[in-house]
């Protein structure tokens, strides 16, 4: 297996603590969770897409950029899952 950051290893490590692993579908296991995680990412933070944003706006501004960096990360680790 492949070296994964920390916080992947994390989310893979709780994965298999539910008993499902097993060495023959390891490789499935990764892109289902990575697709799970992609899934998750949209739901909890869709692409944002506000026509009423306001630019100008601090507090929209640094709640756009938390959304965008909460994004990222969930598809950062699913990305390095699905990476076979």
């Amino acid at each position: 297996m492949a070296e994964l950051s920390p916080q992947t290893q994390s989310v893979y490590n709780a994965f298999n603590r539910v008993g499902l692993y097993n060495e023959a579908s390891f490789q499935t296991d990764r892109l289902a969770l990575g697709a799970a995680l992609v899934a998750l990412a949209d739901q909890v933070t869709p692409l944002f897409d506000d026509p009423e944003f306001f630019v100008g706006n601090c507090c929209e501004r640094v709640l756009a950029q938390e959304r965008e960096e909460t994004r990222a990360a969930i598809l950062e680790i699913a990305t390095e899952l699905r990476r076979v």
